[in-house]
Formats: C-alpha cells, sequence, structure tokens
C-alpha cells in the first residue's frame, strides 16, 4: 500500500471517529478503551489483503474527545436539524454516531463547514452505500453547521 497523504489520513480519522463513537455507545466501552484499541489496533491495520489507512490520530482524538465532552450541545444541534418526529434517540446509532463526530468538528470550528460537511457525507456513503441516507445526512449537517458557525456562511 502506498503512503497515504495528509488528507486521505483526515478522512480516515473521520470515518474511525464514527466507528468509535458507535462502538462506544454500542459496547458501552470507555472512550480511553476505544481510542487505545483504534489508534492501537485498527490504525493501519492489515487483514488478509487488506491493509486499513493510518489515520491521524491527532483529528481522531480530538473528535472523539470533543464528541464526548460536547455531546448534550451537539445532540440538542442534531434534534434542532431533525424533524420534531425524529429525535436524536430515534436515529440509527451508526448516523447518531456520525452526527456527533461532525457535530464535534462543527464546534471545534477549525474546519471549514462545507469541507467538514461534504467529507461526513462521504463517511456516510461509506457505511450506507445505496446513497438514500448522503442527502438526509447533508441536510442535517447543513443546519448543524449553519447554527454551530454563522459566521462561516456570511462571508
Amino acid at each position: 500500500m502506498t503512503k497515504p497523504d495528509r488528507q486521505q489520513m483526515k478522512s480516515a480519522a473521520r470515518l474511525y471517529a464514527v466507528q468509535a463513537l458507535f462502538q462506544m455507545e454500542a459496547g458501552d466501552a470507555s472512550l480511553d478503551d476505544v481510542r487505545d484499541q483504534f489508534i492501537n489496533h485498527r490504525f493501519g491495520e492489515k487483514i488478509d489483503e487488506d491493509e486499513f489507512v493510518r489515520g491521524n490520530v491527532t483529528l481522531f482524538e480530538t473528535l472523539i474527545f470533543e464528541a464526548v465532552k460536547n455531546q448534550a450541545k451537539i445532540d440538542q444541534m442534531t434534534d434542532r436539524a431533525l424533524v420534531a418526529k425524529w429525535p436524536i434517540d430515534r436515529i440509527d446509532s451508526t448516523l447518531r454516531a456520525l452526527f456527533r463526530a461532525a457535530g464535534a468538528e462543527f464546534v471545534i470550528g477549525k474546519t471549514p463547514p462545507k469541507v467538514a460537511i461534504s467529507e461526513f457525507v462521504d463517511v456516510a456513503k461509506a457505511f450506507f452505500p445505496d446513497g438514500r441516507e448522503a442527502s438526509f445526512v447533508n441536510a442535517v449537517l447543513d443546519h448543524m453547521a449553519h447554527e454551530a458557525q454563522p459566521d462561516a456562511f456570511n462571508a
């Protein structure tokens, strides 16, 4: 496998962050345990002929730590982006993890919102290859980004 570039490593970190947040919720695992498992065993892991991309560790850690620290705030932003009939606790747990990771990136505010939205829509496509969820994810993330970083859209 060729060495991944910085963008591939950031994209992989976002995907791994969604997986880690999902795993924490589904398996009731601790943040530190999941973090260590991903960094020590998933980043760059080789299974048969496939090798996982090494993710950007700093971005991965930032996303999962901020998602946990700001979960209530992020979940409220997500709830406001969803229609009233679909509060965050009623949506698919993978999508919930995705919204939390993306919400963390919006709260941090270092990545332009449109870039983060595009990246997380790609993550959604990886988990839901039929593509139906991608437009839903795009709409929810756009709403969340406007709430978290309104000045980024007024330029």
